[in-house]
């Protein structure tokens, strides 16, 4: 069978930019929790993966690398030395450089630049004072059990013995004797399977001189053995009275060393962690069945059973470093595993080409009803029908291939809040939450940068120095948080900060200066914050590396807006500002209502339909005076959508209004015709129509017709620009009283 080298290449490329993804997230999450040894653990595994993978294409630069961060990764996992915020933000720079690396290969022939070459020197200098330096150890040291001639344990990270020698602790059973076997002949053939240095005989269980049983044994030993042999050897020689006695055989440094190379090197078959210590040499099958007899009977006395590792280590049948490694490939297995299974690589270009075929089958499926309806045909009608169901499952398992949670793109920022802020020289924390909200990959990818200028705008300009958070009587630390919900058919972004908040009449004064407002308007809070999204416009006093220049936040909105979204921005002095993007879920198909005026249909997004009323002909009357509806005495503002578009003709008979929501905001759009749900596969408009500001995109009907989809959003923005700007009409005042 031959490998397609390039493609197993691309494999490795995706791989490695994902592992060095998780690697950046544990060292951040491992410098606020320098004790969690599953993350330090994670994050070593992470690059013994990359040079292991990077080997089997022969790219020594990368394994070179590599080679040493691990090193470093290693001596921290023994414990060796401390975690550090200098150490983290090397091992950081160092995720840089081997992301680098990686990009030079995925540029076929690239190399590394002149600049390149000299941070990795200089990174290699200051690895290699970790990697070669001593440190205090982690761990102290302590003395095993009983008397001065026990072989001293002393904890390197590994839990390893010191010496070069075996250490067996034994208790005969107190019917040894009577069953015919010699404690000392056990001690004898041992001695033939290397040399006994040092034996302790114990006799703590002897018993008062009347109490004394001349047939039982009430002897231990603890014995110091110089041997080759496995452990599975040494325990052989007990065999016979494995059952009377209590056994536990301790490996010397060396062998504790190799064993958990060996559980590193075991394949990833077996998940189970006896059979890993089993496989690896550093437990007998009879200290396994002994450890799980004890987890049985444990669960049968309290209903809950006591993990096998915390056991075994009671047992003395292994040492708690052993079983630790053990743990570790068990997670590594099951990483891997749970990788295999959840998730299935598919190249972007083949996911997007399925979603547009899903879409014109919906299209096909729509004209499909429409001829079914006009045959007057029951069975056929039935017939599509079920079609048209399956074909909507069909686009809801499409687009689910799509969906990805926001939390991948929002994990990215805590890296850029803790370098900005040491840049900064600001203690600033990120907060997340709502992570698992899931929205369309396309708009996942195109948000990240406008994001980005966000989180970095707060950071300089919003957030204070710790002096004056501190004087103001804030806390030192300042906080970014970063939130995702869903929110009627559409997701919201909230990036918030609680630091000085906007100053309302600089900017109005800014605005004025520059011709933006009129010196005798009076705009809305809202209004006068949303200028800050004007091309050009800053009140910055300062240029720093990172913004004042007025560059980028008409980028941010524009960008936004390219996405069907909204940003809006609240913000009080001296408490902080919060800036809420609002996005579509999906930017391929969603769930629409139809609705007509005159010959011309439009498509309103179903998520924003709150419900649909008829116009009696005195509420005709009354609207059309107003404007407003009277909906259960809540003040309806109302759109009509014919003289919005400019729809030509003669006005229907009979009217509806179809009540839209986003957000706080309703408003009613009055119609001539309700169509019914519609399945709208999303056509963009062209450049020439991309200034329309109530049109969001086009779809095509069954019946081959172009409807245009209305930006409710936007429409109900307008609404509410018009009542900031407009007097009330008595009539409304009526409506309020």
């Amino acid at each position: 069978m031959s490998i397609d080298l390039d493609q197993a290449l691309q494999t490795f490329i995706a791989e490695a930019r994902e592992l060095l993804q998780d690697m950046e997230e544990s060292l951040l999450r491992l410098e606020s929790e320098p004790s969690d040894s599953d993350t330090l653990g994670a994050i070593f595994r992470a690059a013994h993966t990359i040079k292991g993978s990077a080997g089997l294409f022969g790219l020594d630069p990368i394994v070179s690398f590599t080679h040493i961060v691990e090193d470093v990764l290693d001596r921290l996992r023994d414990g060796a030395m401390l975690i550090s915020a200098e150490l983290i933000a090397l091992l950081l720079e160092s995720g840089d450089h081997m992301q680098e690396l990686v990009d030079v290969v995925a540029v076929q022939g690239g190399q590394l630049d002149s600049a390149a070459l000299a941070r990795e020197s200089g990174l290699r200098q200051r690895l290699q004072t970790y990697r070669e330096g001593t440190a205090e150890p982690l761990v102290p040291c302590v003395t095993a059990v009983n008397t001065d001639e026990l072989t001293q344990v002393c904890g390197n990270g590994e839990g390893a013995v010191a010496s070069e020698l075996w250490h067996i602790s034994l208790r005969f059973g107190g019917d040894v004797l009577r069953n015919g076997m010699d404690p000392l002949s056990f001690l004898r053939y041992l001695n033939t399977l290397g040399q006994i240095t040092s034996i302790a005989t114990l006799a703590d269980h002897m018993p008062a001189t009347e109490a004394m049983d001349a047939e039982s044994c009430y002897l231990g030993f603890e014995i110091a053995l110089q041997s080759t042999a496995n452990k599975a050897t040494i325990s052989e020689v007990f065999d016979f009275v494995r059952d009377d006695c209590l056994i536990h055989i301790l490996p010397p440094h060396s062998k504790l060393a190799e064993y958990i190379e060996l559980i590193h090197a075991l394949p990833e078959n077996d998940t189970r962690l006896g059979e890993i210590l089993v496989g690896s040499g550093a437990l007998t099958p009879q200290e396994l069945e002994d450890g799980l007899s004890e987890q049985r009977s444990t669960v049968n006395q309290s209903g809950s059973a006591a993990p096998l590792g915390e056991i075994l280590v009671e047992q003395r049948a292994v040492e708690p470093a052993l079983v630790q490694a053990a743990l570790d490939k068990q997670s590594q297995i099951q990483h891997h595993k749970h990788k295999e299974n959840r998730f299935v690589r598919v190249d972007a270009d083949k996911l997007d080409e399925l979603i547009n075929l899903v879409g014109e089958l919906v299209i096909a499926g729509a004209g499909a009803n429409l001829l079914a309806r006009s045959c007057q045909n029951d069975a056929l009608q039935e017939a599509t029908s079920i079609v048209s169901g399956l074909v909507e499952e069909i686009r809801d398992g499409a687009l689910c291939l799509r969906m990805v949670p926001i939390g991948e793109t929002f994990n990215r920022f805590q890296r850029v809040v803790r370098d900005v802020s040491h840049e900064l020289g600001k203690d600033i924390e990120l907060l997340i939450s709502g992570a698992d909200t899931e929205l369309d990959k396309t708009v996942v990818e195109k948000i990240g940068d406008p994001l980005m200028h966000l989180l970095r705008n707060a950071m300089d300009h919003g957030i204070e120095s710790p002096e004056a958070r501190l004087a103001a009587g804030k806390p030192g630390k300042g906080r970014l948080s970063l939130n995702a919900y869903h929110d009627s058919g559409s997701i919201v972004i909230e990036i918030a900060d609680d630091g000085a908040g906007l100053n309302r009449e600089r900017i109005l004064q800014k605005a004025q200066e520059r011709g933006l407002l009129a010196p005798t308007a009076v705009p809305s809070d809202q209004e006068i914050y949303n200028l800050i999204f004007e091309a050009g416009f800053s009140t910055a006093a300062a240029v720093t590396s990172l913004s004042g220049r007025g560059v980028g936040m008409d980028v941010v909105k524009r960008n936004i807006t390219a996405l069907r979204g909204s940003v809006d921005l609240d913000s009080q002095l001296g408490q902080g500002t919060t800036v809420r993007i609002r996005l579509p879920l999906t930017l391929a198909i969603i769930d629409g209502f139809l609705v007509g005026v005159g010959r011309a249909s439009y498509v309103v997004p179903l998520d924003t339909v709150q419900e649909c009323i008829e116009l009696t002909e005195e509420d005709r009357r009354a609207t059309r005076e107003r404007s407003y509806l009277n909906l259960r005495g809540e003040v309806l503002p109302l759109v009509f959508l014919r003289e919005h578009f400019g729809v030509v003709g003669c006005g229907a008979r009979r009217e509806n209004v179809v009540v839209v929501q986003c957000a706080e905001q309703k408003a009613g759009l009055v119609v001539d015709e309700l169509q019914g749900e519609f399945q709208t596969v999303i056509k963009p408009l062209g450049k020439l129509f991309s200034a329309l500001r109530s049109i969001s995109g086009s779809t095509i009907l069954g019946s081959g017709e172009v409807a245009l989809i209305l930006d409710v959003p936007n429409l109900l923005l307008q609404v509410t620009q018009q009542q900031a700007h407009h007097p009330k009409h008595p009539a409304l005042a009526a409506v309020e009283g």
